[in-house]
């Protein structure tokens, strides 16, 4: 899932809980649960999309666009996560730990 992202910017992802988080420009933008794709929701994506599938990645989390049909669609999928990423805020800086 994530090679059909790639063009979207910096596409990064990370192992987390035995599932991935799929970060762009640092920012999570996604994530991939039991092999599908959640998108974090912003309006902007939720426009482009139009009738948008929403639930929750895990037991618990806060409904994402689980994307199905188009996750063939790399042109699509690519500009989606392009237009998630613009929307979400910059990452908080780490603390640093008391030593």
């Amino acid at each position: 899932m994530v090679d059909q992202m790639r063009e979207a910017g910096t596409i990064t992802f990370r192992k987390m809980f035995g599932e991935y988080a799929v970060y762009n420009k640092g920012k999570v933008v996604a994530l991939v649960c039991d092999d599908k794709l959640f998108v974090k929701p912003t309006e902007a994506g939720r426009a482009f999309i139009g009738d948008a599938t929403e639930a929750p990645a895990y037991p618990g989390a806060k409904p994402s666009f689980l994307i199905e049909e188009q996750i063939e669609d790399r042109e699509w999928l690519c500009e989606l996560i392009r237009i998630t990423e613009k929307e979400l805020p910059e990452p908080k800086p780490k603390k640093k730990s008391a030593k």
